[in-house]
């Protein structure tokens, strides 16, 4: 009788496990879930793990439509879904058998956020390093029509399907913790298109940007070493592609709009790598989402005295600069206007996120009126021992907002540049010092720190240059 009893009782568990194979439990990567963000009228992509060899479908409540496909022999699975116009909140069913249902679903515009501290750096700031005007910013900052998705630190050698991290509502909780760059960028975009946005931050203080680019990527440059693919103990977030594998490649294919950046001080000492290696990334997140040319904008790195090791970090600056034009449908920000001396974190993080937000709305989203690019120096004249210059982007000429121009130098053929004075002219800006009485090149703004006095009459700041190429001091 009790052998007839276990038998019964194992039969009974071998179909319960039966049941429970046969319905797997849906299982999705950490981007897709309650409170999330899908990018408005486009084919977005949903993915995840379930039995193998079954059949998932998957239903969208905005327009009572379901998706179905098949699992393949590991489980993986993947479809698209049609998103309507921006709007919201909306409920996906996922299920294999078993529902799944995300809650409190927008559709809108979504961003990717990356970089190191400077975009890292939350609304609360850091230790002795406050953002300008955040406490009000945070306690007003409630808002059902903005979400932030910040990724946990992670590297890898290998690329990664899924990382941590969670879709938050926008309440002063949330935003306190959230980057100042990032909220403040998406707060602008929400205000001026009136549509949701999502706000993905996947970034780390003090990283350079080879980690940040994939092994394909990296394989354009000769000079970076890919690492070998062996076990590491406290593997370097330094390492090529370690943080493109871990924090990046689990949301290649998600439906985004674009990209914004703020990066490059780690990279200060090697300008001409960097002009290459900041294009080169953006063309390496373009091949690898596969949606084109997606817009990608990114901050000039602030004015900041590193003191008298390492180079002028003006020529990271104008590698920055070059880079803003290499590829299509790039942008710049420039704020030489608000870096700090002696903290390479500016506390006007609003400031620069405003700037990154202008060129999405003028150039993304095609606002008119709307002036968003940073004056830059087009041709230079010489006459009787002054240098005329000219610049575009500025159709009402430039501004001092009143005060004398300071950062400007000239050369003669001797390469020693001599402090020069300068004055804002209909035609642009005249350059000249008497202890140079045949000048050939002109700097402005061309060291570690100054503070930036030429604007465009918009208020946006031009940035440090220089005519001359001469080899790195």
């Amino acid at each position: 009788m009790k052998n007839s009893l276990n038998f019964v009782l194992i039969l009974i568990a071998l179909m319960a496990l039966s049941v429970n194979a046969a319905f797997a439990e849906i299982k999705l990567p950490a981007i897709f879930c309650d409170n999330m963000v899908l990018q408005q009228k486009t084919d977005a992509a949903i993915w995840g793990k379930a039995d193998n060899n079954s059949s998932v479908k998957v239903s969208t409540s905005w327009n009572g439509k379901s998706y179905s496909t098949k699992t393949s022999a590991d489980g993986s699975w993947k479809l698209k879904v049609a998103t309507p116009k921006a709007g919201g909140p909306f409920e996906i069913t996922i299920s294999d058998g078993k529902p799944l249902k995300l809650k409190n679903v927008l559709v809108g515009e979504v961003w990717v956020c990356s970089g190191q501290s400077n975009m890292e750096m939350p609304m609360k700031g850091f230790k002795n390093q406050p953002i300008l005007g955040s406490s009000d910013a945070v306690a007003l900052s409630a808002n059902p029509n903005i979400r932030l998705f910040t990724v946990k630190k992670a590297t890898s050698l290998e690329p990664l399907d899924d990382f941590s991290g969670d879709w938050k509502t926008c309440i002063p909780e949330n935003v306190y913790e959230f980057s100042a760059t990032a909220y403040y960028f998406g707060l602008m975009l929400n205000k001026a298109l009136n549509v949701p946005i999502g706000l993905i931050n996947s970034s780390w203080g003090g990283t350079r940007i080879e980690p940040w680019i994939s092994e394909m990527g990296c394989k354009n440059f000769d000079w970076v070493k890919l690492p070998e693919k062996k076990p590491v103990e406290n593997l370097s977030q330094q390492t090529p592609t370690v943080l493109f594998n871990a924090m990046i490649n689990p949301i290649v294919g998600y439906g985004i709009r674009g990209g914004i950046w703020y990066q490059g001080e780690s990279n200060r000492n090697e300008p001409d790598k960097y002009a290459k290696l900041m294009p080169g990334l953006i063309e390496n997140w373009r091949s690898v989402w596969g949606i084109g040319e997606f817009p990608f904008y990114f901050v000039q790195i602030a004015p900041f005295d590193y003191g008298t090791s390492g180079l002028n970090s003006a020529y990271l600056r104008e590698a920055q600069l070059k880079a803003s034009t290499a590829i299509p449908n790039i942008g710049m920000a420039c704020i030489m206007d608000i870096g700090e001396k002696d903290c390479i974190h500016p506390a006007g993080k609003e400031i620069g996120s405003k700037r990154l937000a202008l060129l999405a709305l003028a150039q993304t989203y095609g606002m008119k009126g709307i002036a968003c690019q940073s004056p830059v120096m087009k041709e230079m004249k010489f006459a009787e021992g002054v240098v005329k210059l000219t610049f575009g982007h500025a159709p009402l000429g430039l501004t001092s907002y009143g005060k004398e121009l300071s950062n400007f130098e000239v050369a003669g053929a001797g390469k020693r540049f001599f402090p020069a004075k300068a004055f804002i002219t209909n035609a642009g800006v005249t350059v000249f010092s008497p202890l140079v009485s045949e000048p050939v090149a002109v700097r402005y703004a061309f060291k570690d720190f100054v503070t930036g006095d030429l604007f465009s009459t918009d208020g946006l700041p031009v940035s440090s240059f220089r005519t001359d190429t001469w080899e790195a001091e």
